[in-house]
């Protein structure tokens, strides 16, 4: 399969925006103690989602509404913005080996990948042939190789050496949703339309489907933690849910509140949980140790965080409803 290539004009050019933001913090009474929330505007109309950090202290987060990779700069709050090519709408980011990211762009039907340095934009189509993935979310395993979902019934692999992608159809169908990878080495993927997790046999790509214990859940993503267990966000259910591999055990806890939708899960370095519930509109922090939850409302009404990620400190997500970034910093003894 072969991969397109392009490369964007200096800043300031056509191709490619710069811009400043202003950094609003937020210590309204109802944010736990110790915690700093603070938030980022970004460009209008972005639906900016799922981020993740670059190894440069940046912020890299799609603009699935606009078809453009942001990179935020958090110490000034400036950020600029690459165009993925026509039609685009990435949905998910992740750092690579290369410290490059690379995007599920499921407006192309394509990976995309963007060099750090440059914004080179490199497009990886699925096979020839292959419907409409829907493609939603990325991981690198252990030997470099980059595996993903797309809703609309496929999982697949791309090898960064040679450019070869190649996908295959899920169990049940329809559902593939996030993905991750342990510290183990084991890839799995969690199916929302499917109601499963699943492992992907990375010699194989073979799947073993594992059934959560709450029937019709939704599980939407998942997120390892240091241990190798398996943390799942499940949407119709308004769970967090954990599964053991070791001893193929679950636990399962509802989210506070009336209606709870769990989105996302993100397990920081500290193995907390965190969460994102669109029925309270806010981002929560689970602690496995006490089982209790802290609760972190956005000032906006329907934030809709999408995925999250972190780094030693740090929890990032993208307000799509907001058009904006929100980190909240954990106290340093917490």
């Amino acid at each position: 399969m072969q991969r397109r290539s392009f490369i964007l004009a200096a800043a300031g050019a056509s191709g490619f925006a710069v811009a400043p933001a202003v950094l609003r913090k937020h210590a309204a009474a109802s944010q736990p103690a110790g915690f700093r929330v603070r938030y980022y505007p970004v460009q209008e109309g972005a639906g900016s989602r799922d981020v993740t950090p670059g190894p440069d202290g940046t912020i890299w987060y799609c603009c699935q509404r606009d078809g453009h990779l942001g990179r935020l700069d958090p110490r000034d709050g400036s950020y600029r913005l690459v165009p993925l090519g026509s039609g685009a709408a990435p949905h998910g980011v992740v750092i690579g080996p290369d410290g490059a990211p690379w995007v599920t762009e499921g407006g192309q039907n394509v990976i995309a990948r963007v060099d750090p340095s440059d914004h080179k934009v490199t497009l990886f189509p699925l096979p020839d042939g292959t419907a409409r993935g829907n493609l939603n979310t990325g991981v690198f395993d252990k030997r470099g190789t980059y595996w993903f979902t797309g809703q609309n019934g496929l999982y697949g692999r791309l090898d960064p050496r040679t450019g070869k992608t190649e996908v295959w159809g899920a169990p049940r169908g329809r559902g593939p949703y996030g993905i991750t990878v342990t510290p183990n080495g084991q890839v799995w993927y969690a199916s929302l339309a499917g109601n499963y997790i699943g492992r992907i046999d990375t010699d194989t790509a073979q799947v073993e489907v594992v059934d959560p214990p709450t029937p019709r859940q939704g599980a939407r993503r998942v997120w390892t933690d240091s241990k190798s267990r398996l943390w799942v966000s499940e949407w119709n259910s308004g769970n967090v849910s954990v599964y053991n591999p070791a001893d193929r055990s679950w636990k399962v806890w509802r989210l506070p509140g009336e209606r709870p939708r769990c989105y996302s899960v993100y397990v920081d370095e500290r193995d907390m949980v965190w969460l994102t519930d669109f029925g309270a509109n806010a981002i929560l922090r689970f602690d496995p140790n006490t089982e209790g939850f802290l609760s972190f409302p956005s000032d906006r009404r329907n934030a809709n965080v999408r995925q999250m990620d972190g780094r030693p400190g740090e929890a990032w997500g993208g307000e799509s409803g907001t058009n904006r970034l929100v980190v909240i910093a954990s106290p340093t003894t917490t």
